[in-house]
């Protein structure tokens, strides 16, 4: 069961394409590794890294939470924010890779932005996927590297 916000923010989409984005957060919920937390990040559905697990907080402002994943219903399409992909060149380019063998819509792909156009083809299987690949330990790893750089 998704938080009341995450509940509120679907409920604001265009009924016909609630359950496509309920399939996408359900992908993203069943399989994120356990200690992210659902929440709302920049009004968005999102799994963080919560104070208590990473103090210091997001470097852009202390007071949010590290965040790592979230999506969002534009009017066109929806987006997939995987902070890891960004992060992770190993990550990105297994996700080039595999995105093909899952859908035959043509990848539109950000630095760790996914834009879903047709979103009755979103791949569902490989984002369940794409989420156990990166525990939070793995996450606050990568987040602390590309700050150095």
């Amino acid at each position: 069961m998704h938080t009341n916000l995450t509940e509120e923010y679907i409920l604001k989409i265009p009924i016909e394409k609630q359950p496509f984005f309920r399939e996408l957060f359900d992908q993203i919920s069943k399989n994120i590794p356990v200690g992210f937390e659902e929440t709302l990040s920049y009004n968005l559905p999102a799994f963080v890294v919560s104070h208590t697990q990473y103090p210091p907080g997001y470097h852009c402002d202390k007071k949010l939470p590290l965040p790592f994943v979230s999506v969002a219903a534009q009017k066109s399409h929806f987006s997939l924010y995987h902070m890891g992909l960004y992060a992770n060149e190993e990550l990105m380019n297994w996700f080039i890779e595999e995105y093909p063998k899952h859908t035959t819509t043509k990848l539109d792909l950000g630095k760790g932005c996914v834009r879903f156009k047709k979103i009755e083809q979103i791949p569902f299987r490989l984002i369940g996927e794409l989420m156990k690949k990166m525990t939070v330990k793995d996450w606050i790893n990568a987040y602390e590297s590309t700050l150095k750089k």
